[in-house]
């Protein structure tokens, strides 16, 4: 069998990577929303791939289920099943496995393969319906090789890119780089390749800072891993493949795990970010006092913001390079204001580890918004290391006081990495 010599994808047709490699994967252009949190211009693809070996043939990674018909047709243009002798999933998530439960009725024969983290999450997943056989499948990890004859393919090991299970697969006699997610994009475009594709700089970013960003430790560790290799191509399950200049992406996954405002201020500085929002001033006094009182621990850098004067995505890059954030809000019918929830809500995408997090604000009646925000931050998995303080109405000069030791217990804290010990100021008023 023999697929199309061109490199745009045809209905039922495989597109050639190199001799014996081809993509047998789906588009899916009018996609606009993937996993609810990812908008997609122009949708997105579900890359799978075949490796044909002197000794049989390997499928990398399958397709959505609503597309898997698609699947199957370009997978029989250049193979019968009764040659697939290995099947490797590089990440577990249903648009990489749609297909797999009848891609394994279809070629029996093979053996499934699977990182070492990805075995209870394909018994979850793939549960086998009435009468059919469990699946049968493999661990592998870093290191580990499987032979197709003439071709080898080589495991990596990298979790959390972005699901624990996450491995790339190396084609090691042909450079090829079969990575899962990482370096795709959510991108359609039936040219394949990024030297024939239009401009998806943008689409390559906002994946990453949407998918890769919160793991930019396993990140750098991936990187390391595959920077030795002999890397021609780069083929991830979305978007396009990369074969002009692949490693220009890993100097861009590079730069973006790389933090910048952490670099503009001394090594020996910790940062402390203040936030808030005012309606008739009075939390704006409390955040200047906190901020005050702050200032007075050598070693910490102190900002503050108010959170209506800007957009939010600048706020969420200096909450990353930053050691410490204390948010203020008002209470208004019994909640913070919206700002701060969306606000919070956007650090999903950050990695928070490590981190302190502070609340304070002014109310009329009931105040609850400090304690909802504390319970918020605890959920991000921030510490509250100093209990947050809470104003009745206009801030007396002991409250403000009051703030003033909060903003000194709070950078203390940071400098010394311990609990605070302050007085409780949220029964005050």
């Amino acid at each position: 069998m023999t697929a199309s010599r061109q490199t745009v994808a045809q209905p039922g047709e495989a597109v050639g990577i190199v001799p014996g490699v081809h993509w047998i994967g789906v588009l899916d252009p009018s996609l606009r929303s993937f996993d609810i949190i990812l908008r997609t211009a122009n949708g997105t693809t579900y890359n799978a791939y075949l490796v044909r070996g002197s000794d049989g043939v390997a499928i990398i990674d399958t397709v959505k289920a609503g597309f898997a018909e698609e699947f199957f047709a370009r997978l029989e243009s250049v193979a019968r099943y009764d040659e697939i002798r290995v099947i490797v999933l590089n990440h577990l998530e249903p648009d990489h496995t749609g297909a797999l439960p009848e891609l394994m009725r279809r070629a029996p024969q093979a053996k499934l393969y699977i990182s070492t983290r990805a075995t209870t999450m394909l018994k979850a997943l793939l549960k086998p319906k009435g009468d059919e056989r469990p699946f049968e499948y493999e661990t592998v990890g870093t290191g580990d090789e499987v032979s197709l004859g003439d071709r080898t393919l080589r495991f990596l090991h990298t979790p959390f890119l972005h699901w624990p299970d996450t491995q790339c697969t190396y084609l090691v006699e042909d450079g090829v780089l079969f990575s899962g997610d990482v370096f795709g994009c959510h991108h359609c475009d039936s040219r394949l390749f990024n030297d024939r594709c239009g401009d998806f700089r943008f689409a390559f970013d906002y994946y990453y800072a949407h998918i890769m960003r919160p793991f930019k430790t396993y990140v750098m560790d991936a990187i390391k891993l595959i920077e030795p290799l002999t890397l021609k191509i780069i083929a991830p399950t979305h978007g396009p493949i990369l074969r002009d200049r692949p490693r220009r992406s890993l100097t861009r996954y590079r730069e973006l795990s790389s933090a910048s405002f952490s670099e503009r201020i001394d090594n020996d500085e910790r940062s402390l970010i203040v936030f808030y929002m005012s309606a008739y001033g009075n939390t704006a006094r409390m955040a200047e006092a906190i901020c005050a009182g702050a200032e007075e621990a050598p070693g910490v850098r102190v900002s503050l913001y108010d959170l209506e004067g800007g957009e939010l995505q600048p706020f969420v890059d200096l909450i990353e390079s930053a050691d410490a954030l204390a948010l203020g809000s008002p209470t208004i019918n019994g909640d913070a204001v919206k700002p701060i929830w969306d606000l919070l809500s956007s650090l999903a995408v950050i990695d928070l580890k490590g981190k302190l997090g502070a609340a304070f604000g002014s109310y009329g009646w009931t105040g609850e918004a400090v304690r909802m925000i504390e319970d918020r931050l605890r959920g991000l998995k921030l510490r509250v290391p100093v209990p947050g303080v809470r104003v009745k109405l206009i801030p007396t000069d002991e409250e403000l006081d009051a703030c003033r030791d909060f903003g000194r217990a709070l950078a203390g804290a940071i400098v010394s990495g311990e609990r605070g010990k302050v007085i409780d100021f949220a029964d005050l008023g």
